[in-house]
Parts: C-alpha cells; sequence; structure tokens
C-alpha cells in the first residue's frame, strides 16, 4: 500500500524569483490581469500583480473578489488582500515581513483611495508594481508607511537575518480617526485648492473631502492614489512635510 505523502508547498523564493523576471514592465491602474496567463508581461497594478505571482507559483487564487471564482476573471485589490489576510492567512510584522523572502507588505486602502501591496525580497527591499511612471520596479521598504505584513497559507518561507525597517522621516498625512489636523494640512489644503483640486473647506483638518483632493491631485501626476501626502506627493505639491 502506497504511503500518503505530504504536498509540497510552493516557496517565497519561487514568488520573489517570478517577480524579479518582469521588472520594469508596465503598470496601468485597474487593469485586470487573467491570473492564469503564464506569459502575460504587462501592464500590472500592485495587487493584480501579488495575486497573479501567487496564482502563477501555488495554483491558488489569493486577495481577489472571488478567491473560488475564474482565475481569468478574478479581480485582486489591496482590500481583499486585508480581507484575506484577517480570514486565511498570518499577520506579522513589517520587521518580520522584510527579513522573510516572498511575504507581501500591506498599505491598507483609505476609502475612496487603494492601498499598497509589495514582496519582500528578504533583505528590506521589495518587487513591486509601483506606478504608470516607474513601473514594476525594486525599492526598499525604508521610510514609507505600512500597516502589516502577511504570510499566505499556502506558501511555505523561510526568514533571513533580522531586518528592521525605518519608519518615514516626516509624517504621513491621511484620514485618520481622529482626523490629523494642524498648520500642515491647511497648507496641503491651500496648495490643492491652488492647483485646482478643491480639499472642501481648508479648515486644516485632513478629512474625506481633503483625501479625495489628493487622489485626484496623484492621478494627475501618475503617482500611486492612496490619498496620503507623503514625501513624493508632498514634493510634487510643493510643500513642506513636519
Amino acid at each position: 500500500m502506497a504511503t500518503p505523502t505530504t504536498p509540497v508547498l510552493a516557496t517565497g523564493q519561487q514568488l520573489l524569483s517570478l517577480a524579479a523576471k518582469h521588472i520594469a514592465e508596465p503598470y496601468k491602474l485597474g487593469i485586470l490581469v487573467p491570473k492564469d496567463n503564464a506569459n502575460w508581461q504587462g501592464p500590472w497594478d500592485c495587487a493584480e500583480f501579488a495575486s497573479w505571482l501567487h496564482f502563477q507559483v501555488a495554483r491558488k487564487l489569493y486577495g481577489c473578489d472571488r478567491d473560488g471564482g475564474n482565475p481569468a476573471s478574478a479581480d485582486a485589490y489591496t482590500g481583499f488582500w486585508d480581507r484575506d489576510a484577517k480570514t486565511r492567512g498570518h499577520i506579522v510584522s513589517v520587521d518580520q515581513a522584510a527579513r522573510t523572502a516572498g511575504a507581501c507588505v500591506l498599505r491598507l486602502p483609505a476609502t475612496g483611495a487603494i492601498g499598497h501591496i509589495v514582496i519582500s525580497d528578504g533583505n528590506g527591499g521589495t518587487v513591486e508594481a509601483h506606478s504608470h511612471v516607474d513601473g514594476v520596479i525594486r525599492s526598499t521598504l525604508t521610510a514609507r508607511r505600512w500597516d502589516y505584513g502577511i504570510l499566505v497559507p499556502f506558501i511555505s518561507y523561510s526568514g533571513g537575518s533580522p531586518v528592521t525597517v525605518p519608519p518615514p522621516n516626516s509624517t504621513i498625512y491621511r484620514l485618520t480617526a481622529p482626523p490629523m489636523s494642524g498648520d500642515a494640512v491647511r497648507t496641503i489644503q491651500s496648495r490643492l485648492k491652488t492647483l485646482g483640486f478643491d480639499p472642501g473647506v481648508i479648515d486644516g483638518e485632513f478629512g474625506p473631502h481633503t483625501s479625495s483632493a489628493v487622489v485626484a491631485f496623484q492621478l494627475s501626476k501618475d503617482l500611486v492614489p492612496d490619498g496620503e501626502v507623503g514625501p513624493m506627493t508632498a514634493a510634487a505639491l510643493g510643500v513642506d512635510l513636519e
């Protein structure tokens, strides 16, 4: 009688190696990528890239609207990655994900905006579908705002040496509860209005109207439309962050 064998899991290193083969391919926000098309070479957006990689190495959908649906039409989104991480995944610290090749690192989407998700290279770096300007790139987790790391249950990971991810050098202005407020927010609002992006009442409070105006501005500049004013968006606006 044959002895049952334990299924061999796909590995985080396989994810990372496949991701690296697609560096320099184009980005298009909202693109729907057929997860079962092994020959796809872009365009990508961040969530579609991450979900396609996982399907290609493990033949399972994750981070999609219908993880049990047709891989050719399953729609990936950072919000679905958040849902799956909380229901069928393992949430870890950003530092743990940073030292784990193939782990994902997530920035949650705000209302009316998108989040961002990247593949960790295990040394504090990333491979990610970044923006219209950059396409798929190698980058770093350092000095960027993240919410948490994700280990997908059907992937086998191996951790490397400890990595500490330094936080952003300045405040990242975004939707929070209670809302962020102060002179810097008022400056952001005033600059948005001057440039033709309506933030609502210029009251120094970073609310939904301000976030929507930031998203519209980011889209006009081919920046990641996450509704957050960090160094890149601040530089494009021409404002200094505190």
